[in-house]
């Protein structure tokens, strides 16, 4: 049957090892599978994930998984996750290199790109997540020795609370150009929360900030059943991860992520799976689930008009 029902609540919190924050240690498998095939440069991903202990996780980085094909499986995380990875990471490097110099990562999970890339003398990360997420990460990267390229500064705090109002007693800087990221988290915020969370980043934005994240034309392929293949949560459950991943998003109509930002001031490019995997030399595979995601783009964004701060509050 189709999955309709989001088992989320109100103010429902997590921890890298459940609900939500499993997801993203998801992700970070899936970025240390890219790094071991060397196809992104994340050496940081893999122990984090070991450091959550996660057994499905684990056997996934130890080749122990019950699967028909897990070779065919695994290539496909690595390089579905390359391509995520690069597009963000691109968008990073050009905001750092046309001049950007504060940057903030909404929902970072176990991203570590304020220890892992380049950046320029005078940058300022901020990282916003949960309290135990944020805790979590920077000790374990403090105990393997790890240090930030950047000024971080970590902001721990629920995106469905009052975050811009942490991101400034933290220093952040809102006549400042911004590069922000939030990848991975929209279809984890409730409908109204997502067009929330794009107006509070307008209003912490001086014209020729930037913006990336993701756009996905329907929420249904989250809760349709294919006709065919399997489904993306049968390929985890048969990879070993049993949590309710249908569950975790919030269902219903939500904004046209590309209209909205337009109609708030920003030009807006979107990227077709497609021609990112031709870009970044890799072979997509063409079938149902691939074609279910078809419309799917990632998307960056410069803000070229000043908006009213009083306006998106």
């Amino acid at each position: 049957m189709p999955h309709t029902d989001s088992i989320r609540q109100d103010g429902d919190t997590w921890d890298l090892a459940s609900g939500v924050g499993a997801t993203a240690t998801a992700v970070a498998t899936s970025r240390a599978l890219a790094n071991r095939a060397g196809l992104i440069d994340d050496p940081f991903a893999e122990p984090l994930v070991k450091a959550v202990g996660m057994d499905t996780f684990l056997k996934l980085l130890d080749g122990r998984i019950d699967s028909a094909e897990p070779e065919s499986d695994l290539q496909r995380m690595a390089q579905g996750m390359a391509v995520r990875t690069k597009y963000f990471d691109d968008f990073l490097i050009g905001a750092a290199a046309a001049g950007i110099r504060q940057v903030a990562i909404l929902a970072s999970g176990l991203d570590a790109r304020s220890y892992r890339i380049a950046w320029p003398g005078g940058t300022a990360v901020y990282e916003i997540d949960q309290p135990r997420v944020i805790d979590f990460k920077v000790s374990t990267l403090d105990n393997l020795g790890a240090s930030p390229t950047a000024a971080l500064h970590t902001v721990s705090i629920d995106l469905r609370e009052d975050w811009p109002a942490a991101l400034r007693a933290n220093g952040f800087d809102s006549n400042l150009p911004t590069a922000w990221i939030a990848e991975g988290l929209l279809i984890y915020l409730p409908p109204e929360a997502q067009d929330r969370l794009f107006d509070h980043i307008t209003a912490l934005s001086p014209a020729g900030s930037r913006l990336a994240t993701e756009f996905m034309p329907s929420m249904e392929v989250f809760t349709d059943e294919p006709s065919g293949e399997e489904s993306a949560e049968d390929r985890w459950r048969r990879l070993g991860f049993h949590d309710d991943l249908a569950g975790l998003v919030y269902h219903g109509e939500r904004s046209h992520v590309i209209s909205y930002l337009t109609g708030l001031g920003w030009h807006v490019t979107g990227s077709l799976m497609a021609e990112l995997f031709e870009a970044y030399g890799f072979e997509q595979h063409d079938d149902e689930m691939s074609q279910r995601f078809a419309g799917f783009q990632y998307v960056s964004a410069t803000l070229t008009a000043e908006v009213d701060s009083g306006t998106h509050q």
